[in-house]
């Protein structure tokens, strides 16, 4: 008795183990977006925004990414400060409704980092302005520093390869009075893989 019981307390550790590894981030694991503009790879700060880390890797294991656009180029005072993509209305969604979002959608909490700053190249979780817990899927990527939004929005990653074609995005031609590029911004695919994999 005394034995099986031993036995059936080491399957239950063995599990509790294996299910902690199997959930446990992996530093070497990197989103790379495919894009009608080139390719951007985004490396993860799980140890800053856990939560929001988590989220965007099962939507993208979901492939809820592809084909989706990027859909607003974000200015602030006339000057290029990000731009913002992840909206599921932007696939055959009416452009009205691009940014809004669907009901429904998980909402994550947010995650704000003390030291993290907004500046090129800084990936965070878009969310409503008076709502800190209202990120779903959209994210947008900073093409510069833009201090007001530390604290404000959850960074969980930055770009570690085509900042070059963030750039080209931030710089595509938008019709008067209006944020949206004239030429869809088309995110063709969205793969978690390791860094050595894609030559990193």
């Amino acid at each position: 008795m005394r034995n099986r019981l031993g036995l059936c307390g080491l399957l239950m550790v063995a599990l509790i183990l294996v299910s902690a590894c199997r959930h446990k981030e992996d530093p070497n694991e990197v989103a790379v977006l495919d894009t009608s503009y080139g390719q951007i790879v985004i490396e993860f700060l799980p140890a800053d925004a856990p939560k929001n880390v988590a989220n965007f890797k099962n939507l993208v294991r979901d492939h809820f990414y592809d084909g989706t656009r990027f859909h607003r180029i974000v200015k602030i005072e006339n000057r290029i400060v990000a731009v913002q993509g992840g909206d599921p209305n932007t696939i055959n969604g009416d452009p009205g409704t691009w940014g809004m979002g669907q009901p429904g959608q998980k909402r994550v909490p947010g995650e704000f980092s003390k030291t993290l700053r907004h500046v090129a190249g800084t990936v965070s979780m878009a969310r409503t302005a008076n709502d800190p817990d209202s990120a779903t899927s959209q994210f947008f990527i900073c093409t510069a520093p833009n201090p007001q939004w530390d604290g404000q929005y959850s960074i969980f990653g930055r770009v570690i390869q085509g900042m070059n074609v963030v750039e080209a995005i931030s710089r595509a031609p938008v019709a008067r009075n209006s944020n949206t590029p004239l030429d869809p911004v088309v995110v063709k695919s969205v793969r978690l893989a390791k860094r050595n994999e894609i030559g990193l």
